[in-house]
Formats: structure tokens, sequence, C-alpha cells
């Protein structure tokens, strides 16, 4: 079993990016395996970890087809509209309160007006 490298924080080598750093470049990692980790130190919790890909084997990421636009409308839909209501809350829904915040907190808003 070989083990990948693993560099500190803004010490990896040119050629290497995380996945936010390929996609800010319209790449994706494109099924590569993980080339190397970065790790970012913290006072009293285990370092945080960052995966690091190829740039050189990245490829470009996949265009947004009408169809993919549509699901991914109609999904915004489903987490903004309140299944106790059925109205468009006009945000996402809290997943902890699972309904919007008037359906939540009831007498909050007579004590509001």
């Amino acid at each position: 079993m070989s083990s990948i490298p693993v560099y500190r924080w803004r010490l990896a080598p040119e050629g290497l990016a995380t996945l936010r750093q390929l996609r800010a470049q319209g790449l994706r990692p494109g099924g590569q395996p993980v080339a190397a980790q970065l790790e970012r130190p913290r006072r009293k919790r285990g370092p945080l970890v960052a995966y690091l890909y190829r740039v050189e084997l990245a490829v470009p990421v996949r265009p947004m087809t009408p169809g993919r636009r549509a699901a991914l409308v109609k999904a915004m839909a489903a987490r903004r509209t309140c299944p106790t209501c059925r109205t468009d809350a006009g945000y996402c829904i809290p997943r902890s309160l699972g309904m919007c915040v008037p359906c939540a907190y009831p007498d909050d808003e007579q004590r509001a007006a």
C-alpha cells in the first residue's frame, strides 16, 4: 500500500490544486486519484485536510444542459417550499426546523406585530 505525500499549508508544489481551485479554473478531477494531501494545523483539534489533484490530468467541467438547469431550478423550489403551509418562503427552509419560520414559531408572529 503506497501512501500519498502530505504537505503543510501553503507549501504544496506547483501543478497540484484542491477541488475548489480546480473549479475556479473551470476544471474537475475527471476520475484521477488523489495525488497528495494538504494539512492546515489547528490548535485544539486535528488538522484540516484538503486533497490535491494534478492540474495537467484535470478535465473541463461539463457544461450545464437545459435538462440539468431545469432539474436544479425544480430542486431549489422544493427547498424553498414549506411542507406545512405549502408557500414559497423566499429562502431555503432550515433542515433543523423542517418548515418555514412562521410555521415553526407561530406565537412570535403575534408578538412582532
